[in-house]
């Protein structure tokens, strides 16, 4: 059995060959805690998150702020008018998709005058934004996708 797992196997003897097995094992274990700490997949639930970071050099306030859910055309469109609208200058951005569902993360900066309201204003912009989603652009794209599956 331990053999199958390790290329070249059959030249070693057995105690070597279960050390390479025990490295093995811990390598795996180090990537499977990796991709668990991967927070930026988006999750199965609507999620907001926005977190207050610190200060930059000039007095601006830098924030993490993330929005999951599902994913539809107007989606980024609206997040960047949100952004504008609120004058957050956008220091990073990532964004992930799985299954239908998106998750966009993205560091930003409030001008000096609106720092902390800008926390604020920021999430509760992303919750009506949230509350804003089209149920008729979400069934259209799973059929299309249902389709494709069952083909």
């Amino acid at each position: 059995m331990l053999r199958s797992g390790i290329l070249m196997s059959f030249l070693t003897d057995k105690a070597s060959l279960l050390a390479k097995v025990v490295q093995r094992v811990k390598e795996l274990k180090e990537q499977a805690l990796e991709t668990t700490e991967l927070d930026n997949l988006p999750s199965e639930t609507d999620e907001i998150t926005v977190l207050s970071c610190d200060y930059s050099g000039d007095g601006r306030l830098i924030f993490k702020a993330s929005l999951c859910c599902e994913d539809r055309s107007d989606l980024l469109p609206e997040l960047i008018d949100i952004l504008k609208s609120l004058h957050l200058k956008t220091l990073k951005a990532e964004m992930a998709t799985l299954g239908g569902r998106i998750r966009n993360v993205f560091i930003v900066a409030a001008d000096k005058d609106h720092s902390i309201e800008s926390v604020h204003f920021l999430q509760n912009a992303l919750k009506s934004l949230l509350e804003r989603s089209n149920p008729s652009d979400r069934s259209k794209r799973r059929r299309v996708l249902d389709h494709k599956i069952i083909m």
